[in-house]
């Protein structure tokens, strides 16, 4: 009798679709449940059977893969229903850590609910939890905000929007774009407490600490390799001190005399404020001005 056989005899699995967490990197991450998941399935859907096989062998598991990834979805998709219809078990996993997190799944998962299928999740490893546990930053409220875009513009708005979220930011983030990810976090967020892992669970894993500025040079003297996370502290209480009643108080003032631009403009420097959250809400309060007006014009 083979070691994983002796730790999980054969025992009935319940039809459905299971969404089965692997490891992220090293191959001792994985739980006893995703084993016998991944043993006994009638199937497996991955993204890319390559990565998938590795594990299939080293523990002697399922060895009929079925590709399933953004690209093939729509034509994969009526194969697993079959499958489900038919009473078989089908485990989904991706490349690494916990399917549906930044990688493809949720459509999968909402045909197979209505079409009358059981989804089964099988937790594990994850690099979004790994990286905050060692991070040495607040984990009480945190926001997984995935990957960031790639062009500046567009990545500064992103962040922007994140600004005023009270807990720990993680993005995931590739490594020939880290630098330029860390310095616009330093330039929109302000230079926060920050960490990048990399390589997480793996032989080069590696950890920097510091401000978000600090570790944008360093990621562009010494470019990180392997796939990133990065966390970001909240904002100070300070960062946060003006509440947005107190911004309409003084954008109502402003805009009394001066153009929304020019309003906007001085209520956001006054305040910290970022200029373009704080100029989008006195488009609105400009608009809630004029209709005030024309509804009860002065005699």
């Amino acid at each position: 009798m083979d070691t994983l056989t002796a730790l999980l005899p054969p025992a009935p699995i319940d039809p459905g679709l299971y969404i089965v967490a692997t490891p992220i990197g090293n191959l001792e991450d994985v739980t006893l449940r995703a084993l016998r998941v991944l043993r006994d399935a009638d199937a497996i859907a991955c993204e890319d059977t390559r990565t998938t096989v590795r594990l299939v062998q080293r523990y002697g598991l399922c060895r009929t893969l079925l590709p399933y990834h953004e690209h093939n979805a729509r034509q994969a998709l009526p194969g697993i229903l079959r499958r489900l219809a038919a009473g078989e078990v089908v485990a989904l996993v991706s490349d690494a850590g916990t399917p549906l997190i930044s990688d493809p799944g949720y459509r999968l998962v909402e045909a197979v609910l209505e079409a009358g299928h059981a989804v089964v999740p099988i937790p594990g490893a994850s690099a979004i939890l790994a990286g905050l546990v060692a991070a040495a930053l607040p984990t009480d409220r945190f926001f997984f905000a995935g990957f960031l875009p790639n062009r500046q513009a567009a990545r500064r708005a992103a962040l922007e929007e994140l600004a005023a979220v009270p807990g720990t930011l993680v993005f995931y983030e590739a490594p020939g774009r880290a630098a330029s990810a860390l310095a616009d976090i330093a330039v929109v967020l302000g230079d926060r407490p920050t960490c990048l892992a990399r390589e997480l669970t793996k032989k080069f894993e590696e950890w920097r600490r510091g401000p978000a500025s600090v570790l944008a040079v360093s990621a562009t003297e010494d470019p990180p390799r392997g796939e990133c996370v990065i966390m970001v502290a909240p904002p100070s209480a300070d960062a946060l001190a003006t509440s947005a009643e107190d911004i309409d108080t003084m954008l109502r003032a402003a805009l009394a005399h001066d153009s929304v631009r020019d309003a906007a403009s001085a209520v956001a420097e006054a305040t910290g404020q970022k200029r373009r959250l704080v100029y989008a809400r006195a488009l609105e309060l400009a608009g809630e001005l004029a209709k005030e007006l024309a509804e009860d014009p002065e005699p």
